[in-house]
């Protein structure tokens, strides 16, 4: 049995939804990895994570177009504006979507669908660097 553990800071990025498949298995050790379980946690309050189609950049703007509208900045009924108008949507839209993922790795590669990509949700304004905590449990 394999346990291994990594924590990762993501660049910071704009608000919106952010391809980061790449960048996160690329910082990891899959290799030799027969099979196993990869969990993923964002360690915040105010961004997501979530696995969707990666074959249209289109699929991005419409999340982000979504929420914008489902959960919009500075509306009224929020009290929470500690940071700004967009700190209490932001706390809104990661409960929403979740801060962990658990995908499955196979032959020291993940295994995700043929369309499937890994995105992380900024949703302030100026989110900054996000850290990711992955576990991986497995079978050498």
């Amino acid at each position: 049995m394999i346990l291994r553990q990594w924590t990762l800071t993501l660049a910071a990025r704009p608000r919106g939804v952010h391809l980061v498949t790449r960048e996160v298995v690329e910082a990891l050790d899959l290799q030799g990895v027969r099979g196993g379980l990869l969990h993923l946690f964002l360690q915040h309050t105010s961004a997501a994570l979530t696995l969707n189609e990666n074959a249209s950049s289109e699929v991005r703007g419409d999340f982000e177009r979504w929420f914008r509208r489902a959960v919009p900045d500075g509306a009224d009924y929020f009290r929470h504006r500690l940071e700004g108008d967009d700190d209490m949507p932001a706390h809104i839209k990661a409960s929403l979507m979740g801060s962990g993922l658990s995908l499955p790795v196979t032959d020291g590669r993940l295994a995700l669908g043929t369309w499937q990509g890994l995105y992380l949700c900024e949703f302030r304004e100026r989110g900054g660097p996000r850290r990711l905590v992955a576990t991986l449990l497995g079978e050498a």
